[in-house]
């Protein structure tokens, strides 16, 4: 038995270092995640992937991008990494406020994603906050993973703070 697994381990650690084995992120909760950035002496920034259960994009995300080496491995380096289901009915206690389910429509949502959403509940949306959890910006749509590091690294390497979006993204006219 033991000379089967050492091949198998032998392996593995071959394969992680040349970077062939997927990553995994570490997805939180809002509450894992706050509890993380006030206790760390240094505290990363947040990065909510907001979804819903029903969404063919957001699966398609998590497949595609979210498990992409390259990406998972810089956003744990990054981010704190949190899923929140807009339709989610447990409520959620932050900075003194409870943020509850709404009942709205065929399916309702949950007042901590309108929150972070600006109002526009379109899936999916990811959003990025600073390491004080103030909002950088929301980002709705799909997006592969290459869009989606260079959108990472943005707020991530804090060049959002000198460089206008369209100015970093080639954009600028």
């Amino acid at each position: 038995m033991k000379k089967k697994i050492l091949p198998v381990l032998l392996l593995s650690a071959l394969l992680s270092t040349l970077g062939l084995v997927a990553q995994e992120v570490q997805w939180m909760s809002w509450e894992e995640a706050v509890a993380r950035s006030a206790a760390d002496a240094k505290p990363k920034k947040l990065f909510v992937d907001v979804y819903t259960d029903w969404c063919g994009w957001c699966k398609r995300m998590d497949q595609d991008t979210f498990q992409n080496p390259e990406v998972a491995a810089y956003m744990q380096e990054h981010f704190y990494m949190v899923k929140l289901d807009a339709e989610q009915e447990a409520p959620i206690e932050y900075d003194g406020k409870t943020f509850k389910f709404v009942p709205s429509g065929r399916r309702g949502y949950h007042e901590l994603a309108a929150a972070l959403l600006q109002g526009r509940m379109s899936y999916p949306t990811v959003v990025f906050l600073d390491e004080g959890r103030r909002m950088l910006s929301p980002v709705p749509g799909y997006q592969k993973p290459d869009g989606f590091l260079k959108i990472a690294r943005y707020f991530g390497e804090d060049i959002y703070k000198n460089t206008p979006w369209e100015q970093y993204s080639g954009q600028a006219k």
